[in-house]
């Protein structure tokens, strides 16, 4: 039984699943019925983050431009266009073991590609999720819905992964931005060319 986070809250993920390295980071979304002339196109993308909540190089920023980080952590398992069809939309896959030391948080974020040209916003949006599977099993261990009603933004920070002494937590954050892609991109300090 997955354990379902509300917003702001934070529950160890390797405390009470010992041994566990190898996850899947399921994100998931539903489209309202607004017609804004063109498809849907969310992109999930994970930032390694230092201490001072920065990346240190861009290579830190994994997406659909840059699916495997050097250190073999994170992939991304490719991107989704249309977020047709049930369950998640698109996946990280993240091995704990590998994570360099560091780093001591993965944020998980959703942005829409195109906003303005597009005309779209997270308040088109519907059933977005964030979840963290066993890779090995398959098995949900957590879970966060983000129920918020957000109108304008065009970019999400769902979740982090944060190293706490010995084990990993997670943090359910919720937490929207307006200007996309690159206004997450200035708060990781990953210069976009």
């Amino acid at each position: 039984m997955p354990i379902n986070l509300s917003k702001g809250q934070k529950v160890s993920l390797t405390k009470d699943n010992p041994g566990l390295t190898k996850v899947v980071v399921g994100l998931g979304w539903d489209t309202n019925q607004f017609d804004t002339g063109g498809d849907f196109d969310l992109d999930a993308a994970a930032f390694l983050l230092e201490d001072s909540g920065k990346v240190s190089k861009s290579e830190d920023f994994v997406f659909y431009g840059n699916l495997n980080h050097l250190s073999g952590s994170v992939q991304h398992l490719g991107d989704n266009l249309t977020g047709e069809g049930d369950g998640d939309d698109e996946q990280i896959k993240i091995d704990l073991s590998k994570v360099p030391s560091n780093y001591s948080k993965i944020a998980f974020t959703v942005t829409i590609y195109e906003p303005e040209q597009r005309r779209q916003n997270f308040g088109m949006i519907n059933n977005a999720f964030i979840r963290i599977c066993n890779e090995v099993t398959g098995e949900e261990l957590l879970r966060y819905d983000l129920g918020e009603d957000f109108s304008i933004e065009t970019a999400v920070v769902f979740a982090e992964l944060y190293k706490n002494g010995n084990e990993w937590k997670f943090n359910a954050i919720g937490s929207g931005y307006q200007g996309g892609l690159a206004a997450l991109c200035a708060n990781y300090g990953v210069d976009v060319e």
